[in-house]
């Protein structure tokens, strides 16, 4: 049975939008990649995939080893961006940090943070959660 053009123009503006949300994130994550190298960190790892989702980025000052979630926002419509960091989307980061560490021996501080960018502005949060 055809689709109705209705579904069909719907389905291409949630794909429009989600298309301008990945990329407004891929914007977020250079400009704190940008940021946290200018500030003395090295990167180890952008974009790293884990079986429990991606970790945005992996960066290293010092003996502290940070996992960081970008998040990125033109307005506070739905919340600031460090509020979309829930329970889950932690758990999650949690788990793909002991992934990281599997068959590694690592003597670090390993901490999580959150890098949210609104309106371009950047708000470093250490020690998030």
């Amino acid at each position: 049975m055809p689709r109705s053009p209705q579904k069909f123009y719907k389905k291409m503006a949630v794909d429009k939008d989600s298309l301008h949300n990945r990329k407004l994130g891929i914007k977020g994550e250079i400009k704190a990649r940008k940021y946290l190298v200018s500030s003395g960190w090295k990167i180890v790892e952008k974009n790293y995939r884990t079986p429990f989702g991606e970790i945005d980025i992996i960066a290293r000052k010092g003996e502290v080893l940070a996992f960081i979630e970008v998040k990125t926002r033109l307005s506070d419509y739905y919340g600031t961006p460090s509020e979309a960091v829930n329970y889950a989307r932690k758990q999650r980061y949690i788990s793909g940090a002991k992934y990281y560490f599997t068959n590694r021996e690592i003597e670090l501080t390993v901490r999580f943070d959150v890098i949210e960018i609104f309106c371009g502005q950047i708000n470093h949060i250490e020690n998030a959660f």
